[in-house]
């Protein structure tokens, strides 16, 4: 898996990108992720990689030329282009998934006011948003795009099943979590993640995930992928009944 980043910030993201298990990812050779500077490829004395909208009114737009080169010195038979833009296709747990059996991204970071609607027309396959909300740029949406996908690949995470486990793995949300000491103050631990039966450890999580859903985001259980029991959790939630009435 390669990932090229294009931003006028280099500096916003590579210090991030060296850290934690992105940083360790890259380290081993188990993905190539690069950052690249746009107003190198900009032309004149200046470098400019910015203009005035035609028709007038306030911010700049970044020039379709400097993109137009430096996409180009980027892109193979094998690539997919995204723009990351408040307009795009909003990312998901499953979106991440499709894109990480990609063998090539390039994202493309928009600045000021945005780009000159040729690029989103001619030059990326895909526009991206990570939400309904505005940003300086489109830096932090390459960070989080970049991490959700680059977990995903083989080796990457420290046990195989591990992204499986994940929040949005089965389209639900985690079950919580606890780890030493097994009473803090009045809080304890539930017991039945004491108890060493994994199989009622395992069911416990899975109510738990659909229970966690049920409460805070509702509208996933519309799409989630639910085995016969997990569902009659959910008809039992929305008859009043909780966790407790299915724990044994």
């Amino acid at each position: 898996m390669r990932i090229d980043i294009v931003t006028l910030f280099p500096g916003v993201l590579e210090g991030a990108l060296g850290e934690s298990i992105m940083g360790r990812a890259r380290a081993r050779g188990l993905v190539d992720v690069r950052v690249h500077n746009l107003r190198e490829h900009a032309q004149g004395t200046h470098q400019v990689t910015d203009d005035a909208p035609f028709g007038g009114g306030g911010g700049m737009i970044l020039k379709p030329e400097p993109l137009a080169a430096c996409i180009g010195t980027l892109r193979t038979p094998g690539s997919w282009v995204m723009l990351l833009d408040p307009a795009g296709r909003r990312f998901t747990q499953e979106i991440a998934r499709e894109l990480a059996r990609r063998p090539h991204l390039v994202l493309v970071c928009g600045r000021y006011e945005g780009v000159d609607e040729r690029v989103r027309e001619r030059l990326v396959d895909e526009e991206l948003s990570i939400g309904d909300y505005v940003l300086s740029g489109g830096e932090p949406a390459a960070l989080v795009v970049t991490d959700a996908v680059v977990r995903l690949c083989p080796g990457v995470l420290g046990q195989e099943s591990a992204p499986e486990r994940d929040s949005f793995s089965r389209g639900l949300l985690e079950h919580p979590q606890y780890t030493r000491p097994e009473r803090f103050g009045e809080w304890a631990v539930p017991p039945v993640l004491l108890s060493g039966d994994h199989g009622r450890i395992d069911g416990w999580r899975r109510l738990m995930s659909v229970w966690r859903t049920w409460q805070r985001r509702r509208d996933l259980l519309d799409t989630a992928d639910l085995s016969p029991e997990e569902q009659k959790w959910v008809d039992g939630f929305s008859q009043g009944r909780t966790p407790s009435d299915y724990i044994t």
